[in-house]
């Protein structure tokens, strides 16, 4: 083909590949053409965290509602454990001494209400899962209770442990690191968790009311924290796999009973000492200690010769009786 055939093909080649389509897309209204209520509405829910259509799950035995607002007369009306309601209207009532923040709730088409927002929050949850979960694991009396119970029953669990020379973690552990990976993920998780809550208590209110369990789309330290849960969920699971493989049936039941012990002792020990800034110091040395006691007592750096299992130190085999030296 000549040079003057293919000098027209080449023009119409750079022709449309220079040409575009131009979208005239729809104009939107600008963001400041926004009425003062709307408005309002934006800056209330940057500083509250929920705004009208908010959905909450009622997690105290009663919330009373009044028909109307304080300055006239009202008849009450109650919404009960675990029923559902969302926000109706948010109202200002600067005559109100005790609350000026008013929210009208539903529950349905016939039983809607106002009550002051101070008593509101008290009584309600965000109706998500997530927060929910939180709510439990975050209850004072709660908190107490189990650490309490931990502390009790881990004491006597290990001493019965000890006496009959079982495995546990951190003391007479199996050759597996992902117990003692456990354990220290769950300090650093219990650290963090506290953390937040003392030097980000807006971010943990945010998330609170708005979870996700994407680390990706959280602020760093929130994304830490939630990626850190992840990491709890898939150690914990290769855990218990490697415990089975490892110890029979019930020796591996007792072993993963002794492990849930320690993770709890761990959870709320760290949750509590980081509010009194020792949690961190703690930390350290709880990771270095953890670290030690496996390396040195745990990790098999032998394998008998003639079984081949692995062994923890020279000297006789466990498994066979050989003497390795």
């Amino acid at each position: 083909m000549s040079m003057r055939k293919i000098k027209p093909l080449i023009i119409l080649l750079a022709a449309l590949l220079l040409t575009s389509c131009y979208n005239h897309r729809q104009r939107t209204p600008d963001a400041w053409d926004l009425t003062k209520q709307q408005m309002d509405s934006i800056s209330f829910s940057t500083t509250h965290h929920y705004s009208q259509g908010f959905n909450f799950v009622v997690n105290t035995e009663s919330l009373p509602l009044s028909d109307e607002l304080p300055d006239l007369a009202f008849d009450t009306l109650y919404v009960t454990k675990g029923e559902r309601i969302v926000v109706a209207e948010i109202q200002t009532v600067p005559t109100d001494t005790i609350d000026s923040v008013w929210v009208k709730v539903a529950r349905d088409q016939i039983t809607q209400g106002w009550i002051r927002e101070s008593e509101l929050l008290q009584g309600v949850s965000p109706d998500d899962p997530i927060s929910e979960f939180i709510d439990f694991f975050s209850d004072t009396h709660l908190l107490i209770f189990l650490a309490f119970c931990a502390v009790v029953g881990s004491a006597y669990a290990m001493r019965r442990l000890l006496r009959h020379k079982a495995y546990i973690v951190h003391f007479n552990d199996i050759d597996s690191f992902y117990p003692t990976l456990l354990c220290l993920l769950v300090a650093a998780s219990a650290t963090l968790y506290a953390s937040i809550q003392m030097f980000a208590p807006e971010s943990w209110r945010h998330f609170y009311y708005h979870p996700s369990l994407n680390p990706f789309a959280l602020p760093v330290h929130l994304g830490v924290f939630v990626a850190s849960v992840w990491a709890i969920i898939i150690v914990g699971g290769a855990a218990v796999d490697d415990v089975f493989r490892k110890l029979q049936g019930g020796e591996a039941l007792l072993y993963l009973a002794g492990l849930a012990a320690v993770c709890a002792v761990d959870y709320v020990v760290f949750s509590i000492f980081t509010l009194y800034y020792v949690g961190y110091a703690l930390l350290v040395a709880y990771v270095a200690y953890g670290l030690w006691r496996f390396c040195r007592f745990s990790h098999s750096r032998y394998v008998c010769g003639y079984c081949g299992k692995p062994l923890l130190s020279k000297g006789r085999c466990p498994h066979c009786g050989t003497l390795n030296e």
